[in-house]
């Protein structure tokens, strides 16, 4: 039987719409794959992300992989000494593209670095209103309201978690697998003592940028170290890739990845194939839990830390 492995495109700033997402639908039209891509609709402040320079990791992060070079200049300066744009205006027609040529569409964020930065710590008020302006602008682009959400960063609460089943949302990835979980497929959250509808499939292993460095491993290196993690086993996995990176200075290294997983027989898709694949029966209930993952800085929102919730 073969193995899948779901493709999850984040998009986080202007430049990886504009730039990266064209080059990611080329390069997924060459090997006939499709993905889901997720959108940040709102304004582009990546500049104000700086501050997180003071987390333990960052600058580890930052030496292991050139911001400037995957991001640009221009890009970083956002929200500080230049405006934000309005990426979900500028870049509405590179998002319809990419539904137009079959692949699965949905919300990442309205601002992506007011979310990841705030969201952790702040009401049910600020967090319905920021999802509420991603919904409103992504039906307003699409014509159609979204199937799935993916949070930016993997930073989610609660409140937003209650408000995918309020959207009726039956599936969505907004986290990750813990480091060592041996638990690693889809699942009901447990939130507020009950069970909600909307199924998390978390990303199961480790993006490009986080092996890159790591024991002196190059971009290459990085793809062959996931081929190799992903080589044993029978789990299907979900990978998260960027725009901003695989889509532009790691696009290389990325086809590396395509063409070892497709050549080691895997069946490649969005998530809305993960989800139809999935025994609706059988899916248990479990709990999210703030933890680490080796190779990113901060904190982000993991399952198999805490263990089932109770029947």
């Amino acid at each position: 039987m073969a193995r899948h492995l779901t493709l999850k495109v984040d998009v986080d700033t202007l430049r990886g719409t504009l730039e990266g997402v064209p080059r990611l639908l080329d390069l997924f039209d060459r090997h006939h794959v499709k993905a889901t891509f997720l959108f940040s609709l709102g304004p582009d402040h990546t500049g104000r992300a700086l501050k997180r320079a003071l987390r333990p990791g960052f600058f580890a992060k930052v030496q292991r992989t050139s911001v400037v070079e995957h991001y640009g200049l221009r890009t970083l300066l956002y929200g500080t000494l230049l405006p934000g744009p309005d990426i979900g205006v500028k870049g509405a027609d590179a998002m319809r593209e990419t539904a137009r040529r079959g692949h699965e569409v949905g919300i990442h964020t309205w601002d992506h670095t007011r979310w990841q930065d705030n969201v952790r710590m702040r009401p049910a008020r600020w967090t319905w209103h920021e999802m509420t302006l991603a919904h409103d602008r992504f039906t307003s682009i699409f014509g159609r309201p979204p199937a799935t959400h993916g949070a930016a960063g993997w930073q989610i609460n609660d409140d937003a978690l209650r408000l995918l089943d309020t959207w009726r949302l039956p599936y969505a990835s907004d986290g990750r697998v813990a480091d060592g979980e041996t638990e690693r497929g889809a699942f009901h959250p447990w939130v507020g003592g009950r069970k909600l509808d909307c199924v998390q499939i978390p990303s199961t292993l480790a993006t490009l940028d986080e092996l890159i460095g790591v024991d002196g491993r190059d971009a290459s290196g990085a793809a062959d170290a996931l081929l190799a993690r992903t080589a044993a086993g029978d789990d299907d996995e979900v990978f998260t890739l960027h725009a901003e990176l695989e889509g532009m200075k790691l696009i290389g290294a990325f086809e590396r990845l395509l063409t070892g997983w497709r050549t080691r027989g895997f069946e490649l898709g969005p998530l809305a194939n993960a989800y139809a694949r999935l025994d609706l029966r059988r899916i248990p209930t479990r709990r999210w839990s703030w933890g680490s993952i080796e190779g990113r800085s901060g904190e982000l929102m993991v399952t198999g830390a805490v263990g089932p919730a109770p029947a």
